[in-house]
């Protein structure tokens, strides 16, 4: 069953989406949530890590008991900042509510400590970092081109893995479509974002820009083999490893940092 085209298109959806959700809730800019109980009183959070720049961030708690307590404390993340006092969250129906100041610098982060009856409620202070704001027309493609690109890679791979046939149609709609969503409209996102075109190697450390690079190489590379020689076919089977490995990291890791120091 396996060797059926339809099948392997199927796999190649599912491990796709897999890593869409595996990428989004790993990555440094996806909400912190939990749940914890309080005197018999269950009491759920959700803390935001990402925010446009001249934007507040709401701090919210939810909680039906009366008698619970909660404030933050917080200052801008690398800077000199002593924290501020703390800013009791007010009662709103049933939730605890307070506003975390915004900033106007893209790519600058606040650092804040959420507290229940005296408690901190993460074990980790919680990083919140501000971007400016990306226009759908740019980033709507941008996320296609990505998907598009794991998608067919995948499929690429199971095509040699499966069927042990080589495919110049898959592996040319990889490579095109990894070059004009990761190398042409990537850093056409992180200008809007933080005002850089390009932040990774050979320029900065900013895994998501390296990987993305490193994935289109072996593409190119790929293509260029296949190309030449239809029985390459292990290059194929490499660069599907390769960007599989990249959607392994999370997004956004030592991505774009203000420094108020």
């Amino acid at each position: 069953m396996l060797k059926k085209s339809y099948i392997l298109w199927i796999f190649s959806v599912i491990l796709t989406l897999i890593f869409v959700i595996y990428q989004k809730k790993t990555g440094p800019t996806y909400p912190i949530k939990g749940k914890l109980e309080i005197n018999g009183s269950v009491v759920s959070y959700k803390f935001y890590r990402s925010q446009d720049v001249g934007i507040s961030v709401p701090v919210k708690i939810h909680t039906n008991d009366n008698d619970i307590t909660a404030w933050f404390i917080h200052k801008r993340f690398k800077s000199n900042d002593n924290w501020s006092e703390k800013i009791m969250l007010k009662r709103e129906k049933d939730y605890l509510v307070g506003t975390l100041p915004t900033l106007n610098e893209l790519a600058g982060k606040r650092i804040y400590k959420v507290f229940i009856n005296g408690n901190s409620i993460t074990k980790k202070p919680i990083i919140i970092r501000f971007k400016g704001h990306v226009p759908l027309s740019i980033l709507i493609p941008h996320i296609l081109l990505m998907f598009t690109a794991m998608l067919v890679s995948t499929r690429a791979g199971f095509e040699i893995l499966f069927r042990n046939v080589s495919s110049y149609n898959l592996t040319l709609i990889t490579t095109v479509s990894l070059l004009l969503g990761g190398i042409v409209l990537g850093p056409i996102v992180q200008k809007f974002a933080f005002d850089a075109y390009w932040t990774g190697w050979p320029l900065g450390q900013d895994l998501t820009d390296s990987k993305t690079l490193i994935a289109m190489i072996m593409w190119i590379i790929a293509w260029w083999k296949i190309r030449k020689n239809p029985e390459n076919k292990i290059w194929v089977i490499i660069a599907f490893a390769v960007l599989t490995i990249v959607y392994l990291v999370p997004h956004s890791v030592l991505g774009s940092e203000f420094d108020y120091r």
